[in-house]
């Protein structure tokens, strides 16, 4: 989508502002709002989503990059989540095979009775009393009970209990006070913002009916319908719905407060995490995550990730008026689990590449401890007396793994309510670079072989693993014939110019830092530079019409979010041109 330097409208808010009433209005582009957009524009429902920043730029864009059942759910008596989330785990893997693929996970233990007597206290009143690691014995529990959801008809491997010679065997860096391990398998997802755009990507080509706008906020509420703000350029307009949906997440209650109607559904908690360079550590892992609870009762997960190492996470409360940031105490915590877990292996602040830190939109809770707080979600509906026939329905709770299914619930209950037959399941649909993925050995040969003619094998492979099928449409661009020759970025050859302009003109970025930290993953594993952002200010100002003055805004701008929200410090231009 391009930009007008001339009026400052886009032409995705030129739309909105032409056609002013929508059936449904989602409010909020997290993935449970771009899910919900998809499943409903597959009805042929007209909807509109709108996100105030950039689309999965909040909440969704904080995760652990799992999906995951939740084992340890089972302790709170959530055995319903478990089974859905260890159902659509399965699913996801096979329905968006590019992006979610089977993780090998293990848990060194240190004790074998420790947790038998509080588990039982802490099922029952969901209060955390007394802090302690979980022993063998009541892992041992756990992985049977979560076997007998998660195994998908035995395409995934029964857990395994190892001793501590044959643990320290398969993994010899971990600490050689532990007793047991026990390994299972939940997924990663590698590239949750790419998923996201894919699902988006889903519901925008159902046709014309769908559209979806982000820099776009919700600002108030009357006769007229919502108020709608362009953040770009500060023009407000309004538009109607038969129903509002509120999926903004943590922010629910401030978005609510926003449309004259006061809540206090949401209590979420935040989670960072940090990303290392740490060859050894990453040696160290063996490919597997490693997954461990601390005797203070808090979880700490080590993840090779893009040739990185993550590491999260906290359970902090949040007020959400505040800013959200990775702490320098969270950073030491980490270091003293990694320390704890490895403790031959050195770490220290000169290995983070790069932090982030997230809300989780968990309901309100009280007294109860975070770390019991229900994963689960709920819907609630009120009416708006100033659009009468409308209804506001907001979403309360929801995770990343269960995003397909919780968008078919709510999708549910708002064709019930504007009188709707649902047309389609998305229960088994691929999803966007999903279809048609190969997944075997000669498939796989036979695409690289169909795609990889003219751009070469070893360049089709790297676009398939980053967009699935999704390559296919960017790898006719780059081989038309009478195009402009391509080339490798200076600042990062793993990318290419005509690529970032591909993206730049079909997944509506509004600002650079939407191509750095989401329709990339150049900021994650730490290769910017400011050579480099200002190599990709320029391929966007190509496409979108950017003054020199935007783009050196741009520019200055970026520096300053990775630097306040991400820790990344790159040097002056000054510096670089030195």
């Amino acid at each position: 989508m391009s930009a007008n330097e001339n009026n400052g409208t886009r032409e995705t808010v030129a739309a909105l502002q032409q056609k002013t009433h929508s059936s449904v209005l989602i409010i909020g582009a997290g993935i449970n709002g771009i899910a919900t957009f998809r499943d409903l524009a597959l009805q042929g429902i007209d909807v509109t989503l709108v996100e105030r920043g950039d689309f999965v730029s909040g909440a969704s864009s904080a995760s652990s990059h799992m999906i995951h059942g939740g084992v340890r759910y089972l302790e709170n008596g959530e055995f319903r989540l478990v089974k859905e989330s260890v159902e659509e785990r399965n699913s996801l893997i096979k329905i968006a095979p590019h992006y979610v693929k089977p993780l090998k996970t293990t848990v060194p233990i240190f004790s074998t009775f420790s947790g038998i007597l509080s588990a039982p206290l802490r099922f029952l009143t969901h209060r955390s009393g007394k802090p302690t690691e979980r022993g063998a014995l009541l892992i041992k529990v756990g992985m049977t009970l979560y076997d007998s959801f998660s195994r998908d008809g035995g395409s995934v491997p029964r857990h395994e209990f190892r001793g501590r010679t044959e643990s320290l065997r398969q993994l010899p860096a971990l600490n050689p006070a532990l007793k047991y391990t026990a390994t299972y398998y939940d997924a990663s997802m590698h590239d949750p913002e790419r998923l996201a755009l894919d699902v988006l990507h889903d519901g925008l080509a159902a046709g014309p009916h769908a559209r979806a706008v982000n820099y776009v906020e919700a600002v108030g509420l009357d006769a007229g319908g919502v108020k709608l703000r362009d953040t770009v350029t500060g023009e407000e307009f309004g538009m109607s719905a038969d129903v509002i949906v509120n999926t903004t997440g943590p922010w629910t209650d401030l978005t609510n407060n926003a449309l004259g109607r006061p809540s206090t559904f949401m209590g979420g908690t935040k989670g960072s995490h940090i990303v290392l360079d740490n060859p050894e550590l990453l040696a160290a892992t063996d490919g597997r995550e490693i997954f461990f609870e601390h005797e203070d009762g808090r979880i700490v997960l080590i993840y090779p990730l893009k040739g990185r190492v993550l590491v999260g996470t906290t359970d902090l409360e949040h007020d959400m008026t505040k800013p959200i940031r990775c702490t320098e105490d969270e950073v030491d915590y980490f270091f003293e689990l990694i320390a704890h877990v490895f403790p031959s292996i050195p770490v220290d602040r000169d290995d983070i590449v790069f932090r982030f830190s997230g809300v989780r939109p968990l309901p309100r809770h009280d007294d109860e401890a975070p770390g019991f707080v229900s994963r689960d979600y709920r819907i609630e509906k009120s009416e708006i007396n100033e659009l009468p026939g409308s209804t506001l329905l907001s979403l309360v709770g929801g995770k990343w793994t269960t995003f397909r299914a919780l968008a078919e619930h709510l999708s549910n209950d708002i064709l019930g309510l504007i009188g709707k037959p649902r047309t389609q399941s998305t229960e088994g649909l691929a999803i966007g670079g999903g279809k048609g993925f190969p997944q075997t050995d000669d498939a796989r040969q036979v695409w690289l072989a169909t795609y990889g003619e003219e751009l070469g094998r070893e360049r089709a492979a790297q676009l398939l693993a980053r967009y699935g099928t999704r390559a296919e449409p960017l790898i006719a661009e780059l081989t038309a014939d009478g195009s402009t020759p391509d080339a490798p970025l200076v600042g990062a050859e793993d990318y290419s110019r005509r690529e970032i302009a591909y993206i730049v003109a079909t997944e509506q970025p509004v600002h650079l830092q939407d191509v750095v930290l989401r329709r990339t993953s150049l900021a994650f594993v730490g290769a910017l530079s400011t050579g480099l952002l200002e190599e990709l200010a320029g391929i966007m100002a190509g496409v979108l019409g950017w003054s020199e003055t935007r783009t050196s805004v741009e520019i200055a701008s970026t520096r300053a979010e990775l630097a306040e929200v991400h820790g990344v410090q790159l040097e002056s231009t000054q510096l670089a041109n030195a």
